[in-house]
């Protein structure tokens, strides 16, 4: 059983930060905007050789007009259902409000251990205000500072005593970690909601929802593997607000931290410059790739519309072409869960290792067959192939004159090795080396 912890508390008292402090990463989006964090947002943290995974959530409001509000009230009280421990954070500054007390019956509800952390105590008399939170009746209070980290080992202290175990260090290590990339809107929180088969993303048909990425570890077919749901991506231009542009960073991160991604466009849109962007980005990190078309339930279409659609895809990408591209429909839940099947194999094909007498002994007669055209009429030999340690598959080719080997002959030569090996949806990276 894995120890959690959630953070909850109303707008602005300074969850994010106390988030940030714990997992030591700026993780969580920080404004002075309430109601910036919307989902709930996980982290990893270790205290004196203890390992746990925090939860950040929403500030917790009522009746407020924002359309968000009751969807961020139903993530705190997932959250609170998922926590062996709850944070709750209130401010010493602002003193007892009484949302902190509507809040307080709310995790008096969830009989979880709760330790109250008054937050903003950052100089001795501010730390006297805390007292106040004691009216509560919820046990401890202790005055922290998530802003310079006072008064937070104390609480740290206490917390991992409730623990039953230690944890482990790293829980996703060796685990494919699938990102869920793609324009806002196109509904990649929605797939993941599909996926998960509960709400763990604020879905609204207002773009830009998430502006988190979320991890979830995820079991299906058998397999094991964390999904990433992003933040909708938008042109650079179109981010006017500086969370959207956090936003677009934070997808960005997403793409470095995957190994494979699984990039959503629109049936009715296609592929537009920011997908074909994230495509050659992907491609140059040597990710995996899959593309869903998502909404293909929408459009009209007769026996070759797909076929034309993949065809004008491909030439907007090219020369990138390998990658599978599946039609598909979040709402309608058709092949969704080929995507997932598709991003799994994309992942076994990304860390697959070929032999070094398989590779020669597939390779080496095409290459006898069509060798490398003359240069300046000197002979281009290769001699032997193998596998260079990597992140994703790379091949050094031993030659004598390794200078002169032309790009179409490359492609050639990568293109053989798909047909051999098969790397559907992953990079390959050819080095040649003078023997």
């Amino acid at each position: 059983m894995a120890n959690i912890v959630a953070i909850v508390g109303r707008p602005n008292v300074g969850k994010s930060t106390f988030f940030n402090r714990l997992v030591e990463k700026r993780e969580a989006i920080m404004d002075d905007m309430p109601g910036v964090t919307r989902d709930r947002h996980y982290g990893y943290a270790e205290w004196t050789g203890r390992y746990f995974t925090v939860i950040d959530t929403g500030g917790y409001v009522t009746g407020s007009d924002d359309k968000f509000e009751s969807q961020i009230r139903r993530q705190v009280e997932l959250a609170l259902e998922e926590a062996t421990a709850v944070i709750f954070m209130v401010d010493c500054r602002t003193g007892l409000t009484g949302y902190d007390k509507e809040f307080a019956n709310i995790i008096r509800r969830s009989k979880k251990p709760v330790f109250i952390a008054a937050n903003k105590a950052d100089t001795p008399d501010k730390s006297l205000l805390a007292n106040e939170f004691y009216e509560l009746a919820m046990g401890e209070v202790y005055p922290v500072s998530a802003e310079n980290g006072s008064g937070t080992g104390e609480l740290l202290d206490e917390l991992i005593k409730i623990f039953p175990e230690p944890g482990v260090a790293d829980p996703n290590a060796g685990i494919p970690k699938i990102a869920i990339l793609g324009r806002p809107n196109v509904g990649k929180s929605s797939l993941l909601n599909v996926l998960l088969g509960k709400e763990r993303s604020i879905v609204t048909d207002v773009a830009g929802t998430t502006r988190d990425a979320i991890h979830s570890r995820y079991k299906m077919f058998g397999k094991d593997f964390v999904l990433i749901d992003t933040a909708g991506l938008r042109k650079k231009s179109k981010v006017h607000e500086d969370i959207e542009f956090y936003s677009v960073l934070r997808s960005l991160r997403a793409l470095e931290e995957c190994d494979v991604c699984i990039v959503v466009i629109d049936a009715q849109h296609g592929l537009e410059s920011q997908d074909v962007n994230i495509i050659s980005l992907a491609a140059r990190q040597g990710k995996g790739m899959v593309i869903m078309v998502n909404k293909w339930d929408l459009v009209e279409k007769d026996s070759k519309t797909a076929e034309k659609m993949k065809k004008e895809m491909m030439e907007s990408i090219a020369p990138i072409d390998y990658i599978p591209i599946i039609f598909a429909s979040v709402l309608e839940k058709q092949r969704i869960f080929q995507v997932i099947e598709k991003a799994v194999e994309v992942y076994q094909n990304r860390i697959k290792r070929v032999s070094t007498s398989e590779l020669n002994d597939a390779l080496l007669p095409e290459i006898i067959h069509y060798p490398p055209p003359a240069v300046k009429g000197k002979l281009i030999q290769i001699k032997y192939i193998t596998q260079v340690k990597a992140s994703f598959p790379s091949f050094a080719f031993f030659c004598n004159l390794p200078q002169y080997i032309q790009e179409s002959y490359q492609r050639f030569l990568e293109n053989r090795l798909r047909e051999k090996f098969d790397f559907t949806g992953v990079p390959i990276r050819l080095f040649f080396r003078k023997k």
